[in-house]
């Protein structure tokens, strides 16, 4: 359905799991998880233009609900401070978000008080190398409305995680294919859209999306390590 960052492999969902995607944008990782289990799923987000999207988009995918079984949501709130009890949650996502948060703290904070003991959290973000590439290449790429805030290291990011009593237990990196689109973007930021360049690499990208050929799959798997544009981290809550 869409270009997923998180493995839901690692997440382990069981039936009736109770999932929160923090920051989930237009859904992608929301509905993925919805259709891979039988299982809850909150979408939480700031914008309320995208959750319109997701909704529609769930609507496409599965029209109607069993909520017995399987259900999935959308809300407009803060991950600054979540609407939800303490523990409420066994499985926590937030992909691509705490870079745009100028206080991450206060919502990792969050993430650990709503995520039962036992719980999995998992958390992507830029990696630094092309990130910072990115920030060289332009300034506007990270300076529009609800853009970057900052470029993580991933020990940063870690250290920041398991000071609030949560273990990682699984690493990797994802969309290296993506990293030289982004690098030719920034570098036409002003007239990208118009670059026949940027044009056939976007077209090039949606090719993969859509019909996942065996050897861009190797090839971005080969170059995740090198030139990943996400760093992927997931933890367990112990306590």
């Amino acid at each position: 359905m869409s270009l997923e960052t998180i493995n839901f492999n690692l997440l382990n969902f069981t039936k009736g799991d109770r999932v929160l995607d923090l920051g989930c944008g237009e859904g992608r990782h929301a509905i993925s998880s919805f259709l891979h289990a039988d299982i809850h799923v909150v979408g939480i987000d700031l914008s309320v233009r995208d959750l319109k999207t997701a909704k529609q988009r769930l609507d496409e995918f599965c029209p109607q609900q069993s909520p017995e079984i399987k259900s999935c949501h959308f809300v407009h709130t803060s991950g600054l401070n979540l609407p939800f009890a303490d523990d409420s949650f066994d499985k926590v996502i937030c992909s691509e978000v705490l870079e745009h948060v100028p206080d991450y703290g206060v919502v990792l904070s969050e993430i650990k008080r709503v995520l039962r003991p036992g719980g999995i959290f998992a958390v992507s973000v830029p990696r630094w190398f092309p990130e910072w590439v990115c920030w060289q290449l332009s300034t506007p790429y990270h300076e529009v409305e609800g853009g970057h805030v900052r470029i993580f290291k991933t020990q940063t990011l870690r250290k920041a995680i398991e000071s609030l009593r949560m273990r990682r237990f699984s690493r990797h990196w994802a969309h290296s294919l993506h990293v030289p689109y982004w690098w030719l973007r920034c570098l036409f930021w002003n007239t990208g859209e118009t670059v026949k360049v940027v044009q056939l690499y976007h077209r090039l990208l949606v090719w993969d999306l859509m019909h996942k050929p065996w050897v861009t799959r190797l090839m971005d798997r080969l170059l995740n390590p090198i030139m990943g544009k996400s760093v992927v981290m997931y933890f367990v809550n112990e306590t």
